[in-house]
């Protein structure tokens, strides 16, 4: 690792460190204090706008619940040792529980609780938010010691009229057509399953806004999953079928795993998911490899609502350590440490070598289709022609013609018709090595990128 690339990486480790360390203790929820509060944290660095659908609204088959504020949950056995602590650990109360102030036996209390049998030391993260009740998490190895006798419950919470707030923002590119990033910002007190998204939204923000040049313009969005997702689509839905090009839900994207694996959108054509079955297929090259994954609607995250039928958007997905394939998903196994701040940053490597071929993996349209350009004057070219410059490019660059003929196939095929992937077939190479010769192309205004509408 060079030193700018050290200091990059420095850069964004201490940044993300510093943040998970501040948002990690929140009580966060799909409404409420606590997400308000961290949408707050990421605006220091983002110019997120927030907007709040009303409790009661309707969008599309949901309604939206009233707010959940819980300032604390306690329960304590019958000596008076203190079982659980949402001060201690916010996973502690089932999230959405509604207030309780009382005396449990046993017997009655048990139904309330909710552990681990398969992972005695983990606290398992429940939810209800759709349907009143309450209740604890704690570990297998402390439900089992319990003993008769009574016990004292107090729930903290209340509910009030408010509303699921989301939170945008967009970094303009040449196009006003969209790359759009998400993640969901609501679990409390889980690294991979929840931190790491957002915060990898972070660091990619700060890349990309330091990219000399967009081709696209970035929609980042932050939301609580699913009903956050569907409050967004309420009011971007015709705005995103006319302008998404492609976009990604980011979710676990820390944890060890030796590579990213992409989920691909409904549609299964968007420029994402061909640009992933290249990278899958060893096409192109990143600083993680790609794994392969079919849309499905039985399990994920948002994609699940952006792919509905009745929005069929380009949005792919991509993680890391999987929902569902670590031991610490959706308990308090799931720790900054599993997660680690320098996987998230080698995942957000990954993402950005991603996206910035995605930057070029359209259809290139040639500005001088009329015969060739004149290249030798803008040094594209060899300027003379003899036995020595025969394996020339140009007239400082002898490489056996390899990129001088490059450049010619892609002058010939940026009819607007054909993308870069087939363009990097004909000339049997990945789309990452004509990255350069692209770039050149454009400061040389001989090319530029035409987008299809997004159907």
């Amino acid at each position: 690792m060079g030193p700018r690339m050290f200091d990059r990486f420095q850069s964004d480790f201490d940044l993300l460190d510093q943040s998970f360390d501040h948002l990690f203790p929140i009580l966060r929820s799909i409404t409420g204090p606590g997400i308000e509060k961290s949408i707050d944290y990421f605006r220091q660095f983002m110019p997120l706008e927030v907007k709040k659908i009303p409790t009661g609204s309707e969008v599309f088959d949901w309604t939206i619940p009233p707010e959940w504020h819980c300032k604390r949950a306690r329960l304590w056995a019958p000596d008076g040792t203190l079982l659980c602590d949402t001060n201690v650990n916010n996973l502690s109360v089932v999230n959405y529980a509604e207030p309780v102030d009382g005396t449990f036996s046993l017997e009655e209390l048990e139904p309330h609780l909710h552990s681990l049998p398969h992972l005695p030391d983990a606290i398992p993260y429940v939810t209800s938010y759709y349907k009143r009740t309450w209740g604890f998490c704690l570990t297998h190895k402390v439900r089992q010691s319990l003993t008769s006798g009574h016990y004292r419950v107090l729930i903290e919470s209340e509910f009030k009229d408010g509303g699921v707030p989301y939170a945008t923002c967009v970094l303009p590119g040449d196009s006003d057509k969209e790359i759009m990033l998400t993640s969901y910002l609501c679990h409390p007190s889980l690294a991979n399953n929840e931190l790491s998204g957002p915060l990898a939204l972070l660091a990619l923000y700060r890349r990309i806004k330091a990219w000399p040049k967009r081709r696209y313009s970035y929609r980042f969005v932050l939301n609580p999953e699913t009903i956050g997702s569907l409050c967004f689509l309420s009011e971007y839905h015709n705005h995103l079928r006319k302008k998404l090009v492609a976009g990604l839900i980011v979710t676990c994207i820390g944890g060890g795993a030796t590579g990213i694996r992409y989920k691909a959108s409904r549609r299964g054509d968007s420029l994402f998911d061909t640009l992933a079955t290249r990278f899958t297929n060893q096409q192109e090259a990143g600083p993680l490899p790609f794994s392969y994954m079919d849309f499905t609607p039985t399990g994920g995250s948002d994609e699940r609502q952006y792919c509905a039928p009745g929005f069929n958007l380009p949005m792919g997905q991509v993680a890391r350590a999987a929902y569902g394939f670590y031991d610490g998903y959706h308990n308090s196994l799931d720790t900054k440490e599993f997660m680690g701040i320098d996987n998230l940053v080698e995942s957000v490597d990954a993402i950005e070598h991603f996206l910035s071929l995605g930057e070029i993996a359209g259809n290139p349209v040639n500005h001088s289709p009329f015969g060739e350009p004149q290249l030798g004057k803008r040094n594209l070219y060899p300027n003379m022609n003899s036995e020595k410059t025969r394996s020339d490019s140009n007239d400082a660059l002898s490489d056996g013609r390899v990129s001088l003929e490059r450049l010619l196939w892609i002058l010939n095929m940026a009819d607007g018709r054909n993308s870069l992937a087939d363009i990097a077939d004909k000339c049997g190479c990945s789309i990452g090595e004509l990255k350069g010769i692209i770039e050149r192309l454009e400061t040389e205004n001989l090319i530029s990128y035409h987008q299809k509408e997004p159907v």
